[in-house]
This record gives structure tokens, sequence and C-alpha cells, in this order.
């Protein structure tokens, strides 16, 4: 035992794979897919980033205003809690960069959903890509592109519009952009329109919304009423304009074209869903907690990639959501995987694992996710738990190194509690009340080599199963 914790984060005590499985992933290796191309043409990554730090001066200039002028956690730059400017800093902003409050409220936006600025409550601070801007292209990349991931909330939607409508339209979107990569040229809007309904036709039949009328095929028949009937012309017209504003395509004269940086990002996503596509484990089709237990059989950098595309295929929410249960499971590897699936998605599940915070099985994971997104070194995460939320996280990732690992990781996992000795550790162990105690103190038991500390802990194990 010792009597600090380890530098090393808990969590990494369980390995995103067996380690039994170590052996055959060291010596038995897939053959390495090729480095996949971008599409003849497309200008070189240094290039891109220049493009996007020109699209998006702006945001930039107003969070580093924000970052002068404010400084880190003052709490006058927001309204409230969803990262609405607030009148006041609105108007000292314009008044000192010498733009209009709609200018600066319009760049603030961008510059959030970019990543330059995190709101967190009434507080806003820098983002971490605002700090590497001028000097890490792969930062600019991202932050463009996760604006570019936002487009549908960049522009208020039309009004008069079923929110079913649009939620469709959104859906069916991806379809239009691959349509215009894949023509490398202006694409009449008309003939996007024509893409797009039979899109979003496809997505209501898969729902089984649309009516079978005697005598004619499925594909045929007429919508019932609601969001079927609603035209679909305004609905393109508002999303072709909302990825013009965020610089994926040009719009004019009828026609729609992908720019420079539009068609390198949905190259970019195509490729994603490809690889995860060709994987041994298909796991972009799958349930989150299928997706995860694929993953549990790769390497962490894979892993993450797969994360990554696997979350690129879906929407965002959805996706938090269906990770979230996940983690809500039985099975403490998924449970550990969920929440590294949940940082790859950064921001945007910040509220869903906030509103975690008070279930106990997920409140340890979740006060770490928030500590390592509000800034906080993972190495020093650790820190923001209480004793017992660190002693319940210890034996669920010793449950999950009892599941999936080795005996001798158990053996080693000891290092990680917090208690100075193993008594101190078995009788706060018992107090937690984690509903796996006694499988992990006997699969301990079973694995330590030093009889006295192994007889000590089976008697622990019987004393919590008995209720004594």
């Amino acid at each position: 035992m010792t009597s600090r914790i380890p530098r090393d984060s808990r969590l990494r005590l369980v390995r995103p794979r067996p380690l039994a499985a170590a052996p055959r992933a060291v010596n038995q290796r897939r053959p390495r897919r090729a480095a996949p191309r971008p599409p003849e043409g497309t200008p070189a990554p240094a290039e891109l980033a220049r493009m996007a730090r020109t699209g998006l001066a702006g945001a930039v200039r107003v969070a580093r205003w924000a970052d002068s002028a404010l400084g880190p956690g003052s709490d006058a730059a927001t309204a409230d809690g969803k990262a609405t400017l607030s009148d006041a800093t609105a108007a000292r902003a314009a008044a000192d960069l010498g733009l209009t409050t709609r200018q600066i409220r319009a760049d603030w936006d961008t510059a959030r959903l970019a990543g330059l600025v995190e709101v967190h409550g009434d507080s806003a601070r820098p983002g971490w890509r605002l700090r590497a801007w001028d000097r890490d292209d792969s930062a600019v990349l991202r932050g463009w592109v996760a604006l570019f991931d936002a487009w549908s909330l960049a522009c208020p939607e039309p009004a008069g519009h079923e929110p079913a409508a649009v939620a469709e339209v959104v859906s069916a979107m991806p379809q239009v952009l691959s349509f215009l990569q894949l023509s490398a040229g202006p694409v009449p809007v008309e003939q996007l329109l024509d893409l797009l309904e039979q899109r979003v036709t496809e997505l209501r039949t898969e729902r089984c919304e649309v009516s079978y009328a005697p005598g004619v095929p499925a594909p045929l028949a007429a919508p019932d009423d609601g969001p079927a009937d609603a035209p679909l012309a305004p609905l393109l017209d508002w999303a072709v304009r909302a990825l013009a504003s965020v610089g994926a395509l040009t719009y004019g004269d009828g026609h729609a074209t992908l720019t420079p940086l539009g068609n390198w990002a949905v190259w970019v996503k195509l490729e994603q869903i490809c690889v995860a596509a060709q994987s041994p484990a298909g796991n972009i089709e799958q349930s989150a907690e299928d997706m995860l237990r694929g993953c549990a059989q790769l390497r962490p950098n894979a892993a993450r990639a797969e994360y990554r595309a696997w979350l690129a295929a879906r929407p965002v929410g959805g996706a938090v959501g269906q990770l979230i249960e996940a983690a809500r499971g039985e099975d403490a590897l998924l449970r550990g995987l969920a929440f590294e699936a949940l940082r790859v998605v950064g921001a945007p599940a910040e509220p869903d694992v906030r509103a975690v915070v008070e279930e106990p099985a997920l409140r340890p994971y979740a006060l770490l996710w928030l500590a390592e997104h509000d800034g906080v070194d993972p190495e020093d995460a650790h820190e923001v738990l209480t004793r017992e939320e660190a002693t319940w996280l210890w034996v669920d990732t010793a449950a999950a190194v009892a599941d999936h690992g080795e005996t001798e990781m158990l053996v080693r996992h000891l290092e990680a509690a917090v208690q100075p000795t193993v008594p101190a550790l078995l009788e706060e162990v018992r107090a937690v009340g984690h509903p796996r105690t006694v499988q992990v103190l006997v699969a301990l038991a079973a694995a330590h080599p030093d009889p006295a500390l192994a007889k000590a802990v089976r008697r622990a194990a019987f004393q919590v199963h008995t209720g004594g």
C-alpha cells in the first residue's frame, strides 16, 4: 500500500482492452489500412487552416477581447446559463471594438460554437483552441469543424415550420452534402431539393409514417397529414444559407457549391464512417453498449478513433444519451469507457454529464469528467472527489478489472487506493456499500499472493456478505 494517491489516474488502471489479449494484439496486428488521401485539388492543411482563421477572425477577435477585458471567471459575461451575452457586456465590446452589438452577438455565438469560448453557468473563459490558435493548425481546423457540425444552430430556422420537419431536414443534410462533395462543382438547388425530398421520404418510411394505400407501392404512397405535408423548399433554403454562413459552401444564382473547407470537412466525415464500417466489429452500426464492448478490445488511440466515427454518424444529443444509458448498466468497464467516449464528445456533453452527478454509480466519473472539462490536469482531477467517492470509484474499477483484466492487475490496483493501509481500505470499502463489494473482495483475496492479507480480505468479504 502507499500513503499517497499515485499520479497516474485510477481510471487508467482499467485498460480499454483485456490485458490477456495484449500478446496477441502485439504479435498479430492487422494490416494497416493505407492512409487515405483527400480528393485531388484539396488544399494542404496549412492552407485550409489559413482559410479557417480568415473565416473565424471576427469570432477570435471577440473571444480575445473577452479574455483580456473580462478575465477568466467573470460573472458579467453572460446573462444566464445558456451562453447568452449580457446586454452590458455586448455594448461594452461593441464600443471597444467599433462594431454593432448585433455583430458582437453573432461573433460571440460563432466563438462559442467553435470552442473558442467556453461558458460555464454565468462565467465565460477562453477555450483551449483560442490559446493554440496562432500556432496549431489542427486546433484551428477542429474549431472550424465544430462550427460546421453546429450549422443548424448558427442561423435560426424559419418560423412557421413544425420542429419535426426541421429535424428531418437536419438529419437528411449529410446526404445532400455528400452529393455536393461528389459533384465537385455547382449544383442547382432544384436538384438538391429533389434529393432532400427523397431522403426525407426514406426517413419517414423507416419510421412507418407513410400510409400505404391499397395497390400503391410503399415508396409512392401519400403521406398522412402533419409535417409530411410541409414544403421542404424553405427549409432547404434555410439549411443552405446556414451552411454558407459558417463557410461550408457558397450559395447564389440558384446554385450551391462547397468551399474548399466544406469539401474537406465532408470528405473527413465520410472517411471516418468508412473506417468504422471496415472495422472488424462494425461499430458504426452498433448500439452504444455494443460499440463500447467492441472498443474494449482496442488500444486507446484506436478506441478514440472509433468513438469519433460512431459519434459522427449520429446526432450528438442522442449519442450522448445512449452513452449515459450504457454507463448506467452493470458492467463497470463499459461505465469507464462510456465516459472516455464522452471526453471525445467534449462540451456538447456537459449538460448531460452534469445531470447525472447525483446518481451514485455515475457521480465519481461525472465529477472527474467535469473537472477535466473545466481545465484541471487529468492527473490531478481525482482531487475533486471526496474520500467516499474515491473509494466507490476504487471498487467500481476493481470490478472492471476482476471481470475483464488479469489477476496481477487486480493486485496492483491496491496501490490506487487513497487509504494508507489495507485495514483502513477494507473498512471504508464496506462502508460505501458498492453492490459489487463482495465479488471484488473475493477476487482480490484469490489473487493476492500474501496469505495473511488474502485472509483479511476474505474475512471482510464474508462480513459484507452476512451483514456483519
